[in-house]
């Protein structure tokens, strides 16, 4: 038997019938569609989906398009990447705006899938509107600029193309390892061209994720370094969340002492209050974490890239450390030269500990009160009648959101201060995109977790470079009545460039908001930009603070509001917060006629450590 649709629509019919399960539990695979329409997608997946009904594939109307990815993220991210969200666009600079969001779907291993319409198959005219023309090789779209961030990429020139396309898209999709952006681009001819599709290609389908465990060898041999170490560390990385792996992480830490830091994408794997748990790690980590780091000599690794702010650019670990990396991927297990432990991290942590039944590592003392001491003193206690320093703000925050509720942030220097300073209460409550570290994704990743999760209150961190980035999805926000609150932090320019630019002798060249002085540098009087108004422009409601106390208060009514709500705050940026417990290489020019120049590449020869340098794989 077979059902004649157009390819748009058989596309939407299977979507809507695709699932995926874990441990039991089934999740629809693609919950909803993100779309801004033109002439290359409406007369395809524009009219599918009206034609499919929200019961079928809920829409969401999007204002920009990297903007949608970012909600879509937002979504996977809050699910485990379990479920997901996809993304339409026209065949122009509607597809070309997909890739940031694709990219930072792919780094951060999350699912997305993107739609984007595409040139005519039959070329009935050429070139067509929006259409680039590439002389040697016509078959060479916009679309393809989404080729390298695509963890899977098809062109659907035929119907009979569609099928295979799917179900190497599902694939891609519901694989921890392989999973990323996944694009299939769409002639928009194509499209609309009518086929008799199997109705076997509409039947429901369960794709079920797996949780592997690592080979028995590599356990036993895991264990045997374990138990011989005198200073062992875990690292806990993004993958312990996406594994659902907490709790397993929990029970292995309290089995055997043996004490836990975490990367920015696996901040909140423990309690901060958990007595094993040391903080983030790394550059933007605490001095407890760094200096378990520098002591340890056995590190088990869960579910982490080994990025250079993880690794202090090289220079964190003793030379000598070995290192076990337990990895859905292959290609990370085998980092830092590490035996690879390749498999599920909630799998791989309860299997451990059973191989560990028994062991205590010895114990180690590392100054988790002294640094909590620090993290109370750069929060303050809220009474300050002037305006808020960076710090300041945190603490606000951390003093008046509830255990479940979601912190999201992105970019600047506030993912720096909030790895070392945040006291996650939950495992879902620090959101912090810094795989790709991209600016504007705070936003519209807020209404993406508040659409996955809708009983968690959820606050966007964004500085004024952020926010002038990408604000336009609070009007998505408003308009669907997704409750996201936004917290707007204005100091009046690129705060963290600017300070980096300043370190490297840059002189902050081209990080202020600032009217240009008579020498032609941004160095005159603030711009008279008055991002309260904007937001309320846009629907929000705005509520304002020009003190710490004022802001707590602010804070409290937008989180008691119904509405998607705005805080804005003017802080104090020459009061900047607890200074890196550990190198991060950006390097200086090495010759220069600036002397700031000169005298920042003289601190950077001096400070620099050699690099524990290990052989990739």
């Amino acid at each position: 038997m077979s059902t004649r649709l157009t390819v748009a629509q058989a596309l939407v019919r299977f979507l809507s019938v695709q699932f995926t399960e874990r441990d039991g539990v089934r999740h629809r695979t693609v919950a909803g569609t993100w779309g801004i329409f033109g002439h290359g997608n409406v007369a395809g997946v524009g009219q599918a989906l009206l034609e499919a009904g929200p019961g079928a594939m809920p829409y969401h109307q999007g204002r920009n398009e990297q903007a949608m990815v970012h909600a879509a993220v937002g979504y996977a991210r809050t699910r485990h990447g379990l479920s997901t969200m996809a993304c339409t666009t026209s065949i122009g600079p509607g597809a070309t705006n997909l890739v940031t969001g694709a990219a930072l779907a792919t780094v951060n291993r999350v699912p997305v899938l993107l739609l984007p319409g595409d040139v005519f198959a039959t070329r009935p005219a050429d070139p067509v509107l929006q259409q680039l023309e590439v002389p040697w090789a016509y078959d060479v779209t916009v679309n393809d600029a989404l080729r390298p961030v695509s963890r899977y990429f098809d062109r659907i020139w035929r119907p009979e193309m569609l099928p295979a396309s799917l179900l190497q898209a599902m694939r891609a999709l519901t694989d921890p390892v392989a999973t990323g952006a996944v694009t299939l681009a769409l002639p928009q001819d194509v499209q609309a061209e009518a086929y008799d599709w199997p109705d076997e290609l509409f039947r429901e389908r369960v794709w079920h994720v797996r949780r592997p465990v690592p080979d028995a060898a590599a356990l036993a041999e895991a264990a045997a370094l374990l138990r011989g170490a005198r200073r062992p560390l875990i690292v806990a990385g993004g993958g312990v969340r996406i594994s659902e792996a907490a709790p397993a992480l929990a029970e292995l830490a309290t089995a055997t002492g043996i004490p836990v830091a975490e990367t920015q994408a696996g901040k909140g794997s423990l309690p901060w209050d958990h007595p094993l748990a040391l903080g983030g790690i790394g550059h933007t980590g605490s001095a407890p974490a760094d200096a378990a780091a520098r002591a340890a000599d056995a590190v088990l690794g869960v579910g982490t890239r080994w990025t250079d702010f993880t690794t202090a650019s090289g220079s964190l670990f003793a030379p000598d450390a070995r290192f076990v990396s337990l990895n859905a991927a292959s290609f990370d297990g085998h980092k830092m030269a590490g035996l690879a432990l390749v498999g599920d991290a909630r799998a791989g942590l309860t299997a451990l500990t059973t191989e560990l039944t028994g062991h205590q590592a010895p114990p180690a003392a590392y100054d988790t009160a002294g640094w909590r001491a620090v993290t109370e003193a750069a929060f303050g206690d809220g009474s300050g009648d002037g305006p808020p320093s960076q710090s300041e703000v945190i603490g606000a925050l951390d003093a008046v959101l509830h255990e479940r509720d979601v912190l999201v942030n992105a970019a600047g220097s506030m993912p720096g201060d909030l790895h070392k300073l945040w006291r996650s209460r939950d495992v879902e409550q620090y959101h912090v995109e810094y795989g790709f570290s991209c600016m504007g994704y705070e936003i519209p990743a807020a209404i993406g977790v508040r659409l996955a999760a809708p009983d968690r209150e959820v606050f966007a961190l964004v500085g004024d470079g952020t926010y002038l980035m990408l604000p336009t999805e609070v009007v998505t926000a408003v308009q669907e009545g997704v409750p996201i609150n936004v917290v707007i932090v204005q100091n009046h320019g690129y705060a963290s460039i600017g300070g980096l630019s300043q370190q490297v002798g840059a002189e902050r060249f081209g990080t202020a908001y600032r009217f240009r002085a008579p020498d032609g540098s941004f160095t005159g009087e603030p711009l008279p930009v008055d991002l309260a108004a904007n937001a309320a422009s846009l629907g929000l409601e705005v509520f304002t603070a020009t003190t710490a106390k004022e802001l707590r208060a602010a804070l409290t009514a937008a989180r008691e509001s119904p509405r998607p709500t705005a805080v804005h705050v003017v802080t104090d940026p020459d009061r900047p917060g607890p200074p890196a417990e550990a190198w991060w290489d950006v390097p200086v020019a090495e010759v220069s006629t600036h002397p700031a120049t000169r005298e920042a590449r003289t601190a950077y020869d001096g400070a620099r450590p050699t690099p524990h340098t290990r052989p990739r794989l």
